[in-house]
């Protein structure tokens, strides 16, 4: 097998090889163009804290500790703010050798500031599944700011899956941008391609939103359904600078607009701690094809989710928070991001979560 992140073509292969199997049939609609929607079983378990199985061990050994009790998803139920819970998946995995896993929210997920994580048997760290694994898998649910109705089926989390070292270095990633063009401007190129915050916009004075205390709960079913003003702050600023407080969820944009060409995915690096007292990016991957279909080739800026931590802290305009880590693809997915797809944020600017209006 080529080295590089499978595309949509053969991730269904490994469908229909039966290294990727379910309670219920695999939908193609699951089938992104790198990367494949995970859906929640018929179960959740409040649990007490968050836990990593530790290997030796299984998932159904740390649950008879740690679970509280267990709730029916099926007539569908409600994921309280603040509490955490495991809800087993539909999918299970049976990798090939040299086939390694990673997983992440959704965009619509992060967006909600609802953090979900991928835990497997026998896991030591939470999204990543080692190659030759066989075996369940389980997502981490913790609501940070909205109440959520949840049913089998929905799509949180969503999983790639990388064959050998796909990861471009600089010099590569400095050849691809001479060829592509991934960003609008000059490129900040430093174990990857760097996103900056943008708090001057072209137009008005709005750079960003900030989630509401106190609201109603959010059926993950209803799209376009809320009014905005109902669960979000709108944040004006008139000097490129915001102050964010403690234990607040923020929604900004990047003042990049970027591409992902079709050979290629890109993901957001992890937070850094030294860049400051925040994290940015639950949602972190890019398809291949993601700005590319925009008009003129301006990309597409993203999104950035922002959770503030120990202190205030001043964002600046332009500020770096973040990198994109660009990864090559064994093969182009027959499938790109906002061609015959539905997706959502194709194009975007500064956009909440597709279940909120205007």
């Amino acid at each position: 097998m080529t080295i590089g992140v499978l595309p949509f073509q053969e991730i269904e292969a490994l469908i229909s090889a039966g290294g990727i199997s379910a309670a219920s049939p695999v939908e193609t609609a699951q089938v992104q163009p790198a990367s494949l929607d995970l859906r929640l079983g018929v179960e959740a378990y409040r649990i007490r804290a968050s836990f990593l199985t530790g290997r030796d061990c299984s998932v159904a050994d740390r649950l008879h500790d740690l679970s509280m009790h267990r709730i029916d998803l099926q007539p569908g139920a409600v994921l309280e703010k603040g509490c955490v819970y495991l809800v087993p998946l539909m999918e299970r995995l049976n990798l090939p050798r040299g086939l390694r896993a990673v997983a992440n929210a959704k965009s619509s997920t992060g967006r909600l500031d609802l953090l979900t994580r991928v835990v497997t048997d026998g896991g030591t760290e939470f999204d990543r599944v080692p190659e030759g694994y066989d075996g369940p898998l389980y997502a981490e649910i913790c609501p940070r700011s909205f109440s959520v109705l949840v049913r089998p089926g929905m799509r949180l989390n969503q999983m790639r899956f990388r064959n050998g070292p796909a990861t471009l270095d600089d010099a590569e990633l400095s050849r691809l941008h001479a060829a592509e063009g991934l960003v609008d401007g000059t490129p900040v190129i430093d174990g990857g391609l760097g996103f900056s915050v943008d708090l001057r916009p072209a137009e008005g004075d709005l750079v960003g939103y900030r989630a509401k205390p106190h609201t109603g709960v959010i059926d993950l079913d209803r799209i376009g359904a809320y009014p905005s003003g109902e669960f979000w702050e709108e944040l004006r600023a008139r000097d490129g600078r915001l102050i964010l407080d403690p234990g607040a969820f923020y929604i900004l944009v990047s003042r990049e607009a970027v591409t992902i060409p079709p050979a290629y995915a890109a993901e957001m690096a992890p937070y850094l701690a030294m860049v400051g007292e925040f994290r940015v990016h639950y949602a972190g991957f890019f398809d291949p094809g993601f700005g590319h279909d925009i008009a003129a080739g301006r990309g597409a800026r993203g999104v950035l989710e922002v959770r503030c931590h120990e202190a205030p802290f001043v964002l600046e305009h332009g500020q770096i928070v973040g990198r994109l880590i660009y990864e090559r693809m064994t093969d182009v997915p027959e499938r790109l991001y906002g061609r015959g797809i539905s997706s959502n944020y194709q194009g975007q600017g500064l956009k909440l979560a597709k279940h909120f209006r205007s």
